[in-house]
C-alpha cells in the first residue's frame, strides 16, 4: 500500500514560536522523529506539510524550514501559515509565500476565530487571491463552524478547500463511543454538496485524546463516505498532535501516573484503521491512501527538493523519553 499523508506536522521549539505546545507535544518533533513513525505496511510514503501555529512572523521560516527537510523525509507539499483578513498585508505574505516551490496550500487556522470571519468581505478577499495563485485552502475548524465553511466555498467557488480532521466532531473514547450527531451529518452532507470541497479522514484519534478503536470511528468514516463518496477522502495522520493519549501496550517507557504520552505505533495503527475500513466498504483504498491527496494538492510531479541545513544539538521527544527530561 502506497501512503500519501496528507496533513503532517513537524515543529522545533528551538528554531520557532509556538504559543500552544505543552506536555508531551512541547518536544522538537523533526527529522528523527518522523523515521521513527514511519508506516509499518506501506510500499512507499510521501506527506504533505501542514503548518504547525507558529506565531504569525514565523510563518515564512516555518515554510522554509520544513523546506530544509523535505527530501530527506518525503515531504512532497507544504500548507502555509497565513492570515487571510490582513488586506494588503495578506497580498504581500502570499507574494512571499509564492517565491517557495513546495507551497502549495495555505491555512488560516479558524477554529479559534469568531463566528462569521470565514465569511467576512477581507476574508473572501484573501481567499480569491489563494484560488488565484493555484494554491488549496486547508480548513480547520470546529463542528459548529461547517455551515460557515460552506457559504465560503460557495463565495470562492475557484479555491479547493479540503476539511481538515472532518470538522472535528465529538466521538468519545474506545469504552464510551459516541455516535455522530444528526447536526454534524446534516451539516457535512451540506458542505459536501459544494465540488471544491474535499475532506481528510484525520484528527479523530485526537479527538478521542488517544484512547481510540478503530470500530469506535467507524460510522464517522462512512458518514464522510456517504456524504463526499470516496473521491473525494484522503487520509492524513494528523502526527503527531493524534499519537498522544494512553500509553500502548507493553510501552517500556510508560508514565507511572498514567499521564498522556507519545504513542509510538499510533501513526500506523490509524493508517490501518482507515485503509482497512476502505477495503471491507469496497472504496478505492489507493484513492484515499494517496491519489486524492496527490490530486488535490497537485504534487504528483512535484519530486522534494534538496537544501543544506546546519546540524544543531537536537532535543526532541526520543531524548526525553529516554530521561532527558531538564
Amino acid at each position: 500500500m502506497r501512503v500519501l499523508d496528507s496533513h503532517l506536522h513537524l515543529w522545533d521549539p528551538e528554531l520557532l514560536h509556538y504559543t500552544w505546545l505543552e506536555g508531551p507535544l512541547a518536544w522538537l518533533f523533526g527529522e528523527t522523529e518522523i523515521e521513527h513513525a514511519r508506516i509499518g505496511n506501506a510500499t512507499s510514503e510521501r506527506a504533505v506539510f501542514v503548518q504547525a501555529e507558529t506565531i504569525e512572523d514565523d510563518f515564512l521560516d516555518e515554510v522554509r524550514w520544513v523546506a530544509s527537510l523535505a527530501a530527506r523525509i518525503g515531504v512532497v507539499g507544504i500548507v502555509a501559515g497565513a492570515r487571510l483578513d490582513r488586506g494588503t498585508d495578506t497580498t504581500a505574505h502570499l507574494e512571499g509565500l509564492a517565491a517557495e516551490p513546495l507551497v502549495v496550500g495555505v491555512r488560516h487556522n479558524l477554529q479559534g476565530e469568531s463566528d462569521g470571519l470565514a465569511v467576512s468581505a477581507a476574508f473572501v478577499t484573501g481567499a480569491r487571491e489563494v484560488a488565484a495563485h493555484g494554491w488549496a485552502f486547508d480548513a480547520c475548524i470546529r463542528a459548529s463552524q461547517l455551515p460557515e465553511v460552506a457559504r465560503l466555498a460557495g463565495a470562492v467557488p475557484e479555491l479547493r478547500i479540503v476539511l481538515d480532521h472532518l470538522g472535528k466532531p465529538q466521538v468519545g473514547t474506545a469504552d464510551a463511543p459516541v455516535a455522530p450527531t444528526m447536526e454534524w451529518v446534516r451539516d457535512l452532507d451540506d458542505l459536501a454538496r459544494h465540488p471544491n470541497v474535499l475532506c481528510k479522514l484525520s484528527g479523530l484519534p485526537a479527538e478521542a485524546g488517544g484512547d481510540w478503536s478503530a470500530e469506535q470511528m467507524h460510522p464517522f468514516l462512512d458518514a464522510a463516505a456517504d456524504a463526499f463518496g470516496a473521491e473525494r477522502l484522503m487520509w492524513g495522520s494528523d502526527w503527531p498532535v493524534s499519537v498522544i493519549g494512553p500509553a500502548e501496550a507493553d510501552d517500556p517507557y510508560a508514565n507511572e501516573d498514567g499521564t498522556p504520552m507519545y504513542q509510538p505505533t499510533a501513526r500506523s495503527r490509524w493508517a490501518d484503521a482507515v485503509s482497512g475500513w476502505a477495503e471491507r466498504r469496497g472504496h478505492d483504498v489507493d484513492a484515499i491512501m494517496w491519489r486524492n491527496a496527490e490530486e488535490f494538492y497537485r504534487v504528483g510531479a512535484r519530486p522534494p527538493r534538496e537544501d543544506a541545513r546546519e546540524e544543531r544539538p537536537r532535543r526532541g521527544f526520543l531524548g526525553w523519553l529516554r530521561g532527558d527530561r531538564a
